[in-house]
């Protein structure tokens, strides 16, 4: 595979948001970002303490969240928008309203076919996150992690115009698939989908996985007795971009809908 113009794009952008320039700079830089995205800064520390726009990108809450210890409890993984929840048809789920992306291609080589299948007729959940949203992202529930994969791939932009013309946006983009098991044993998928500047996506459990770099063959990684708690900090986006959760038949049961606006914390659907 060879490099895409948007990883370019992408790469040119992150080299910026890192860089660390004098500090009355940076606040300047900062404060604009906060301003014209409209970033809620209640939670988190002043844009003036942050050494580089990539570490506002990033930033964590001064204090944690409070959300349901239940373990029937399944928790947004991160803020975002809802842009389609549902049921799966066999192996399709809708990327938006109207247009269909196959589970299969969203999964990759590294899965089986009885993988793959665990979830035809499951669930789906698609978290957008936009450039003003809080950017890390947490363990939904109490999962087992068994495998790690990362494909490369392009970084169109995921917000919601591309979504309505741009058929399998989550196929071509490059992207982290987690394969978990939930504690009653059914499968769930998490999917790390990058986009258009930036591109990264750290994760935290897993510092061999590189992404938006010169990596262009998919590279799985797998885990024994790797178990992370609901509401565990394992990574970030260093902008926004989305994530999908697929899980087993009668696994879920969504209590969101298309349109809804979630936060990290917030019971969103119950482990069945």
């Amino acid at each position: 595979m060879e490099k895409h113009i948007t990883s370019a794009i992408s790469q040119i952008f992150g080299k910026f948001a890192s860089k660390e320039f004098p500090r009355w700079f940076q606040k300047i830089v900062n404060n604009a970002y906060v301003k014209i995205m409209g970033l809620d800064m209640s939670e988190f520390h002043h844009p003036n303490t942050y050494k580089s726009l990539n570490a506002l990108f990033t930033r964590k809450l001064r204090e944690g969240r409070k959300f349901s210890l239940e373990g029937s409890d399944f928790i947004a993984p991160c803020d975002s928008l809802i842009t389609e929840c549902g049921t799966l048809d066999d192996a399709y789920a809708l990327q938006i309203k109207g247009m269909k992306y196959n589970t299969d291609e969203l999964l990759g080589e590294h899965f089986s076919e009885e993988e793959k299948q665990k979830v035809h007729g499951g669930s789906f959940i698609n978290f957008y996150l936009s450039p003003k949203d809080y950017h890390r992202y947490h363990m939904p529930a109490n999962l087992q992690v068994l495998k790690a994969v990362h494909i490369p791939g392009k970084f169109y932009p995921v917000n919601i115009p591309s979504l309505n013309k741009r058929l399998n946006l989550f196929i071509e983009n490059e992207r982290v698939v987690l394969a978990c098991k939930t504690q009653s044993g059914k499968t769930l998928y998490i999917v790390l989908v990058s986009a258009l500047n930036v591109g990264v996506m750290q994760v935290g459990f897993e510092p061999r996985i590189k992404t938006n770099a010169n990596v262009f063959e998919s590279q799985a990684y797998n885990f024994e007795n790797l178990y992370l708690d609901k509401g565990s900090d394992f990574g970030c986006f260093e902008m926004g971009s989305t994530i999908v959760v697929l899980a087993e038949k009668e696994t879920l049961e969504c209590l969101i809908k298309a349109g809804d606006t979630v936060q990290f914390s917030q019971t969103i659907a119950r482990l069945i």
